[in-house]
């Protein structure tokens, strides 16, 4: 049994129900307040940008992390409705994007959109079998649902383990990984039950150090910046679009679910405002076994 497949079974995150429950919501409810593009996670923003602008330089940001432009395959794990695959095939000129999602009107939706060289798979990364190595790995708002909650620090760390453990065996030496994250900025802080419950059922959020700790010793950590702030402007202007179209909010999903969503929006605001959690922009580096000089002589590959 691989490193990978033992961190599965001692530590498996939110099920597909679980994901599905939430981004199989409705394709057009989600539509009015995200935007034609469907982005659902942080901008970035800079001075002037409209929150368009903020989530296409979002991904460039992430492009340029991963060392993505112009290579031949590049896997996006949680992709979404498949805007960030767009923008690599579009803009970046990759030839041959795969992104993995476990929703299935995500997956649609990317399929009615995709050219041939953008692939989507509905499978989790813990199923993915990659046909050849990927040249560089994406992955934005995903690593939220790869551990449960009530999970023991070790089984948690060995969860995020097994995704590291994943990406260095899919990806080349040398090749990198650009991973965006909500996180506990300190322990003892916990989702409110009504999100918890209702929103992102059976997923729960690092802690700030715990993505380095199980990237070592594999992967070079080359880039971290925490953009809290960024997340609470994401957060408000979702909710601004989303109040903004509330009659039409309300014919999609119903009353309840409409305040719902807004009551949430607003506790994720003030939350990144207070300093509650953060938003994690890492870069990370496959190392190359063969001239690393770390002590204990990383594992041969």
């Amino acid at each position: 049994m691989t490193q990978t497949d033992q961190a599965t079974t001692i530590a498996p995150g939110a099920s597909a129900q679980a994901i599905r429950h939430h981004y199989d919501f409705g394709d057009d409810f989600f539509g009015l307040w995200l935007g034609p593009e469907r982005i659902y996670s942080a901008a970035l923003f800079e001075a002037g940008d409209d929150l368009d602008a903020a989530q296409t330089r979002k991904l460039d940001h992430h492009i340029a992390a991963a060392g993505a432009a112009g290579k031949a395959r590049v896997l996006d794990v949680g992709c979404g409705w498949g805007a960030m695959l767009r923008r690599l095939v579009d803009q970046a000129h990759v030839k041959h994007a795969v992104g993995l999602t476990l929703s299935s009107s995500q997956a649609a939706f990317v399929r009615e959109r995709a050219g041939p060289e953008i692939e989507v798979r509905e499978e989790s990364w813990r199923d993915h079998r990659p046909e050849a190595p990927y040249d560089a790995i994406v992955s934005i708002g995903a690593f939220e649902h790869f551990a449960r909650p009530g999970l023991s620090p070790e089984e948690k760390l060995g969860a995020y383990r097994a995704f590291f453990a994943f990406c260095r065996d899919s990806l080349n030496t040398g090749g990198c990984l650009s991973l965006q994250t909500i996180a506990y900025s300190a322990s003892g802080i916990t989702l409110p039950p009504f999100i918890a419950e209702r929103i992102f059922r059976e997923s729960e959020l690092p802690l700030i150090h715990e993505p380095i700790a199980a990237a070592d010793p594999d992967f070079e950590l080359i880039a971290l910046r925490n953009d809290r702030d960024h997340y609470a402007a994401t957060l408000v202007a979702w909710e601004r679009a989303l109040v903004a179209r509330r009659d039409e909010a309300v014919a999609m999903a119903g009353e309840e679910a409409v305040a719902e969503f807004v009551r949430y929006l607003r506790v994720c605001a003030m939350a990144f405002k207070l300093d509650a959690i953060c938003l994690l922009r890492m870069s990370f580096r496959k190392r190359d076994p063969a001239t690393s000089i770390l002590p204990g002589n990383l594992r041969s590959r």
